[in-house]
C-alpha cells in the first residue's frame, strides 16, 4: 500500500462524518471521493483513525459488514432505522452519495 498522507486521513475522516445518520456509504465511494486508488486505504485509515466518527455507516460494497463487525455493526445501524435482510443492507435504499 502506498504511503497515507495526513490530507488523505483528513479527506476520508470528512467524508465519513458527512453520513447522515440512516445513510450509509462503502469503502470505495469514499476511496472515489477522496480521490484514492483503493478501497482498501479507507479501510485502513477506518482501522487507525475513526473512533471518534459513525465508522458504522461504512460498509463493504456487498452490503455486508465486515465479519468480525458484523453484530455491533448492524446493531448501531439498527439503532439509526438502516434494517439488514440476512446480513445485508440494502445499498439501493440507503446509500448516501457524495
Amino acid at each position: 500500500m502506498p504511503a497515507v498522507t495526513d490530507e488523505q486521513v483528513e479527506a476520508v475522516r470528512e467524508l465519513v462524518a458527512a453520513i447522515p445518520a440512516g445513510r450509509v456509504s462503502t469503502y470505495g465511494d469514499i476511496a472515489a471521493a477522496a480521490g484514492l486508488s483503493s478501497p482498501r486505504i479507507v479501510g485502513w485509515i477506518m482501522r487507525t483513525d475513526s473512533s471518534d466518527l459513525p465508522w458504522h455507516r461504512v460498509i463493504r460494497a456487498s452490503g455486508r459488514p465486515a465479519p468480525h463487525l458484523t453484530t455491533r455493526q448492524l446493531e448501531l445501524l439498527r439503532a439509526e432505522g438502516v434494517l439488514a435482510t440476512d446480513g445485508r443492507i440494502p445499498l439501493a435504499e440507503v446509500r448516501h452519495e457524495f
